[in-house]
C-alpha cells in the first residue's frame, strides 16, 4: 500500500538530536622541558600492591598528611618522654635521699648529740660527785634513751631494715642501738663510782663513733652529684664530735681543777683533730661553702681558737685548767658546735626534691620539651587541617566537574540548547599556592573542554542544517515526482507500462523514506503529519509499501486500532525499517508475516520470519540503540 502524499495538517514530534563526540581539550600552561627543548620524562604509572602484603602506605589523603605529620611530633614527643623519665628518676633519688636524712640521718645526728651531752655530764659527775652532777646525768640519760628509742620499730629491728637500706647501713645502725642500749652498766658504775672519767670517756667514745659510722655508710648512699658534698659535711661532723670531747674534758677539768696527763693528751689530740677535719670545708658547696666563711671569720670562732691556744701553752694540771673558765669557753663553743652541726646536716641547702628535679637542666628540658610538643601538635593539627581541607575541597570540586557539572552541560549541548561558558566555569581569583594552581588549572581544564564542546555543537548543528536543507529539497523533489507519477498511472492503458509506473511509484516511495530518514537523524522534523487519528492497519501498510521486498510481506488481519495522527510518521519508518529487515535476513522463498493484537497496556505488533535470528548480546545493543 502506498501511503497519502498530501500532509493531513499538524507535524511529527521531534526526534532525539544525533550525539555529538566532542574534542578533547588541553589547558594551562604547557609541560616544562629541559633546557634542550626535550620534554621531562614522564613517571613510571604506580605498581600495585602485592594481594596478601602488608603495605603502610595510607589510603587517604587525610591519613597521608596526618602520618606525615605526625613522624617528627612523634620524635619529639619521645625525646621528651625520655627526658621526663630521666628527670623523674632524679626526682625519684632525691626524694629517697630526704627519706634517708628524715628517718634515719637526723635521728642518728639527734642521737648522737644527746649522747655527746651525757658524756659531758658523765665526765662532770666522774670529775665532782655530788647530787647535782649525779641529777644532770640521769637527766640526761633519759634523753638519751628516747633519742636512742626512734631508732628502733620492734622486734630488734631498726629503720634502717624499713627503708631498704644497704646490708652495711643496717648493720652499722644495729650495732649503735644495741651499744646504746649497754649503756646502762656504764651510767650505773659513774653514778656508784665504780669507773673513773678516763674509762667513762673512752666508753662513750666508742659509742658515740659507732653513730657517726652510721652517718659515714649513709655517705656512700649519695649519688655521683651529692657524694663529695656529702663526705666534706661528714668531715665537718666529725669536727663537731671533736669540739664536744673538747667541751667534755674542760668541763670535767673545771671541776676538779686540774687538766693533765691522759686528759691534756686527749685534749690536745682533740684540738688538732679538729683544726685538721675542719681544713676540708674549702671543698663545700657554694652554698656550705659560703656558711663556712661566715662561721669561721665570726668572732665566736676566733675566741674559741684564742682558748685553746691558751690551754695548749698552759703548763699541765691547774694551769691548764684555769685557762679555759666556763665563762670564756661555754659561749663560743656552744655558738662553734651548732655552727658546725648546721652546716653538716646541710638542711637549709636541701630544697624540695620535686623543686630541685625541675629545676636541673634536664627539668628545664622537661619543660622546654613540653611546650615544644604542645606548639608542634598545635601547629600541625592546625596545618594538616588546613591542608587536608583545601586538598579535599578540590577533589570534591574535581568530582563535581567530572560527574556533574561536565556531562550535564554536555547533555544539555547534545539537546541543542546554548549555554554560558563564563557561568558554568566562573573565573575564581587568582592562585596564592600550589593547591590553588591545581584548582585553577582544573577551571581552566573545564572552561577548555566546554568551549571546545560548544564549538563541535555549533559545528555539527551547521552541518546538520545543511542536510536538512538538502534533504528538504529532495524530499519536495520527490513529492512532485510522486505526483507526476500518480497522474501518469490514472492515464495509462497499457498493462506493461503500467507496472512499470507502479515499480517506479514503489521506488520513490522507497526514496521519500529515506529523505525523511535523513531529515530526522540531521534533527528536524519531517515533513508529513496528521491531525487525526490514522487506522493501525494503514499505518502497516504504508510501512509495508515503503520496502523493497513488499511482495513477501503478509500483513494479517488486524484489530480495530488507531494511531495519533502526530506518531503516524516516526511509527510507519519504525515499521518499514523493522519489515524490512525481516525481509532482507530471511530466505528469498519465505514470508513474513506482520499480525499483532491488543494486549492490558496497549497493542503489540509481531514481525515474524525464517531467519537465523540475533544473538543475545546483539539483540540487548539493539534495544538499547533503540
Amino acid at each position: 500500500m502506498r501511503t497519502p502524499r498530501k500532509n493531513q495538517g499538524g507535524t511529527a514530534p521531534k526526534p532525539p538530536a544525533p550525539q555529538t563526540r566532542g574534542r578533547r581539550a588541553h589547558a594551562g600552561l604547557p609541560a616544562e622541558e629541559h633546557p634542550s627543548g626535550e620534554p621531562l620524562p614522564q613517571p613510571a604509572a604506580p605498581v600495585p600492591a602485592a594481594q596478601g602484603r602488608l603495605t603502610l602506605r595510607p589510603r587517604t589523603v587525610r591519613a597521608k598528611i596526618v602520618s606525615l605529620l605526625m613522624v617528627p611530633v612523634v620524635s619529639l614527643l619521645a625525646l621528651w618522654g625520655l627526658a621526663t623519665v630521666t628527670t623523674a628518676q632524679d626526682v625519684v633519688r632525691l626524694s629517697r635521699q630526704q627519706r634517708v636524712d628524715d628517718q634515719i640521718r637526723t635521728p642518728v645526728t639527734t642521737a648522737a648529740v644527746q649522747l655527746q651531752a651525757e658524756r659531758r655530764a658523765a665526765l662532770r659527775c666522774a670529775a665532782a660527785p655530788g647530787a647535782d652532777t649525779a641529777a644532770e646525768l640521769r637527766r640526761q640519760a633519759g634523753r638519751t634513751d628516747a633519742a636512742v628509742a626512734a631508732l628502733s620499730i620492734g622486734g630488734g629491728h631498726t629503720v634502717a631494715d624499713a627503708g631498704g637500706m644497704p646490708d652495711e647501713v643496717a648493720g652499722r645502725l644495729a650495732a649503735f642501738v644495741t651499744g646504746a642500749h649497754r649503756l646502762d652498766a656504764l651510767r650505773a658504775a659513774v653514778l656508784g663510782r665504780r669507773t673513773d672519767a678516763d674509762k667513762a670517756y673512752e666508753q662513750y667514745n666508742a659509742a658515740i663513733a659507732t653513730a657517726y659510722g652510721v652517718t659515714g655508710a649513709l655517705t656512700g648512699v649519695q649519688g655521683a652529684e651529692d657524694g663529695s658534698g656529702a663526705r666534706v659535711r661528714y668531715e665537718l661532723s666529725l669536727a663537731g664530735e671533736s669540739l664536744s670531747r673538747e667541751d667534755a674534758l674542760l668541763s670535767a677539768a673545771q671541776l676538779s681543777r686540774s687538766l693533765a696527763g691522759d686528759r691534756l693528751r686527749a685534749f690536745t689530740d682533740a684540738v688538732l683533730t679538729r683544726r685538721e677535719q675542719s681544713a676540708s670545708a674549702v671543698d663545700l658547696p657554694a652554698a656550705s661553702r659560703s656558711a663556712w666563711r661566715s662561721l669561721s671569720s665570726a668572732a665566736d670562732y676566733t675566741r674559741l681558737r684564742t682558748v685553746e691556744d691558751k690551754v695548749l701553752a698552759a703548763t699541765p694540771g691547774r694551769d691548764a685548767a684555769q685557762a679555759a673558765p666556763a665563762s670564756v669557753w661555754d659561749a663560743p663553743s656552744t655558738a662553734v658546735q651548732s655552727g658546725l652541726r648546721a652546716i653538716a646536716t646541710d638542711k637549709g641547702s636541701r630544697p624540695n626534691p620535686v623543686v630541685r628535679g625541675v629545676l636541673t637542666p634536664a627539668g628545664a628540658g622537661v619543660l622546654l620539651g613540653l611546650a615544644a610538643v604542645a606548639a608542634s601538635l598545635v601547629i600541625s593539627v592546625r596545618i594538616g587541617r588546613g591542608l587536608v581541607v583545601e586538598l579535599l575541597t578540590l577533589r570534591n570540586s574535581a568530582l563535581r566537574i567530572a560527574r556533574g557539572k561536565l556531562p550535564h552541560a554536555m547533555e544539555r549541548l547534545r539537546s541543542g540548547e546554548t549555554i554560558d561558558i563564563q557561568a558554568e566555569a566562573p573565573q575564581g581569583p587568582p592562585a596564592r599556592d600550589e593547591i590553588a594552581q591545581v584548582g585553577e588549572a582544573l577551571d581552566t581544564v573545564h572552561r577548555a573542554a566546554l568551549g571546545a564542546a560548544a564549538e563541535r555543537a555549533e559545528l555539527a548543528g551547521g552541518i546538520s542544517k545543511i542536510f536538512v536543507n538538502l534533504a528538504r529539497r529532495s524530499q519536495v523533489l520527490v513529492h512532485r515526482q510522486l505526483a507526476l507519477l500518480d497522474s501518469m498511472e490514472r492515464r495509462a492503458e497499457d498493462p506493461s507500462e503500467l507496472g512499470d509506473l507502479f515499480r517506479l511509484d514503489h521506488l520513490t516511495t522507497r526514496m521519500r523514506r529515506h529523505a525523511e530518514s535523513l531529515i530526522i537523524l540531521s534533527g528536524a522534523a519531517p515533513g508529513r503529519a496528521w491531525r487525526k487519528p490514522v487506522p493501525l492497519t494503514n499505518v502497516v501498510r504504508a510501512a509495508v509499501s515503503e520496502v523493497e521486498d513488499y511482495a513477501r510481506i503478509e500483513v494479517r488481519q488486524l484489530s480495530e486500532a488507531a494511531v495519533t495522527g502526530t506518531t503516524v510518521a516516526d511509527l510507519t519508518h519504525l515499521l518499514a525499517e523493522l519489515v524490512e529487515n525481516a525481509a532482507q535476513f530471511s530466505p528469498p522463498h519465505t514470508k513474513v508475516r506482520v499480525s499483532g493484537e491488543p494486549v492490558g497496556t496497549g497493542y503489540v505488533l509481531e514481525i515474524e520470519d525464517r531467519g537465523l535470528g540475533m544473538g543475545a548480546e546483539a539483540l540487548a545493543e539493539a534495544n538499547r540503540r533503540i
